[in-house]
């Protein structure tokens, strides 16, 4: 496998993108396409403002639901991982953890370590397979995505509030049209 395919760990920070922090607002003179001298349309240009301003825009909103998130005492990949567990019917493997969040099975490992620590989440012997361990969530852990769930939305209000209704939901629809026209990623 290569490296740039291999999954990050769940609680990895945003990658830096190696462009300054000052975007242009649009319509100024940095953010207009322009014409090289082969006459293309500056879509490289375009795009690599797109994907600055989607990551400028991921780390502000990580900056925003961290601090929601600092008098639950939960982190962001700590809830990413329990909304994960509370979403199965049965209690998940370890491994399927993994696998859906897409992170290497020892990031999996130490949150859950740092989740049962805490009484959210318990590990349970697999009834099937004595090596097999499984991840059930909590009474604790319900309770505490309630919280979360509260804390997510405040976040996302925060973020959203520039725009109108409209525009959320334009961003929304352009946003399902990029998150649904991915790859499936396979490790």
């Amino acid at each position: 496998m290569d490296a740039p395919d291999s999954p990050a760990p769940l609680d990895a920070p945003p990658a830096a993108s190696g462009i300054p922090g000052s975007a242009s607002a649009p319509g100024s003179a940095a953010s207009s396409s322009t014409s090289g001298p082969s006459g293309s349309s500056g879509s490289s240009d375009t795009d690599g403002m797109l994907a600055e301003q989607l990551l400028r825009l991921t780390r502000r909103l990580h900056r925003i639901q961290s601090r929601q998130l600092e008098p639950i005492g939960i982190t962001p990949a700590q809830f990413r991982l329990l909304r994960t567990v509370a979403q199965y019917d049965a209690a998940p493997r370890m491994a399927d953890l993994a696998q859906r969040l897409e992170v290497v099975p020892r990031a999996v490992t130490t949150l859950v370590d740092a989740l049962e620590a805490s009484g959210r989440v318990r590990r349970a012997p697999d009834p099937d397979s004595r090596r097999v361990v499984r991840v059930e969530i909590t009474d604790e852990g319900r309770a505490t995505l309630r919280s979360l769930r509260s804390a997510r939305r405040a976040a996302a209000e925060e973020i959203l509030a520039p725009l109108t209704a409209d525009q959320r939901e334009v961003l929304g629809g352009l946003l399902s049209a990029l998150v649904d026209g991915m790859p499936e990623r396979h490790c």
